[in-house]
């Protein structure tokens, strides 16, 4: 078993003297093995695995019991081809045998409130907008963890927020409901498998009783150079955290669509007060 850590974390932090973890068991070993897999087989999803996967989202925590998300399966090779020109066109979203969009959904209590005559006052506000997006985030990383426990893979499709309006009217959905992000879900493609990706040092994401930064600029550093050795392995450019991080926020070109989020989340019926 420590051996197993051992390995895991070193993968994980891209470190080969990593240490093992005192504390381990089977759940950590399959979480420190997640990767983002972009290369399906086209072999069918087990039986029942849809409803699997939803049960075990929602056994995600949700804040007050409000379960504000929904979320739609899409398995329509049609469907999915026009999603995808909508996600940036992303092969893997057409590839998936099932690719789900995930919904922050205050449409439900909408119509709850509507039967019982009841105005929701505290709707309108950031909170609830972030209150069903903060749900529907956890639940789909119950269903990933899920997933990946029935040999499975998936990847998060961000790229579902560059025309939230188009989403919205292909999936048919209602005002108060907006698309989070997608995840494509199969079988792992042997021919193409996916690394697990280096993730940033401990010491640059805990602390201790209060944010401190002093050892900061040390783990980006060092971190740096661990993910450009990692892309150098792929085939890939060998550029760090801190370039990629520059790179994909110094312009609001690089949001592709995404800078329009509030103006569109707006005429969908969401306040942000």
């Amino acid at each position: 078993m420590t051996t197993n850590s051992q390995s895991k974390m070193a993968a994980r932090y891209g470190e080969p003297d990593a240490s093992a973890l005192l504390a381990w068991n089977d759940i950590i070993d399959q979480l420190l093995d997640h990767r983002s897999v972009r290369a399906f087989t086209a072999e069918p999803l087990p039986e029942g695995a849809v409803q699997t996967l939803i049960a075990a989202a929602q056994s995600a925590s949700t804040s007050s019991n409000l379960q504000v998300w929904s979320v739609v399966a899409v398995q329509d090779a049609d469907r999915k081809a026009r999603l995808s020109s909508l996600a940036g066109n992303q092969a893997y979203i057409r590839q998936a045998p099932l690719f789900f969009v995930w919904l922050a959904d205050l449409s439900r209590v909408t119509r709850v409130a509507e039967q019982q005559q009841a105005e929701l006052e505290a709707l309108p506000y950031l909170e609830s907008l972030l209150l069903g997006t903060i749900d529907v985030s956890l639940a789909a990383q119950n269903a990933v963890v899920a997933l990946e426990s029935l040999g499975l893979g998936s990847v998060y499709i961000g790229a579902i927020r560059n025309d939230i309006e188009g989403v919205a009217k292909e999936l048919g959905l209602p005002p108060h409901v907006y698309p989070v992000f997608g995840l494509c879900v199969g079988h792992p493609s042997r021919e193409l498998p996916a690394k697990v990706k280096p993730r940033l040092p401990q010491s640059a994401v805990l602390h201790y009783e209060t944010y401190s930064v002093d050892q900061e600029p040390e783990a980006i550093a060092e971190y740096d150079q661990r993910l450009g050795a990692f892309y150098q392995r792929e085939g890939m450019k060998a550029s760090g955290w801190s370039e990629q991080v520059v790179n994909r926020l110094s312009s609001v070109a690089n949001l592709h669509g995404r800078e329009r989020l509030v103006e569109q989340m707006l005429r969908m019926g969401f306040g942000l007060r």
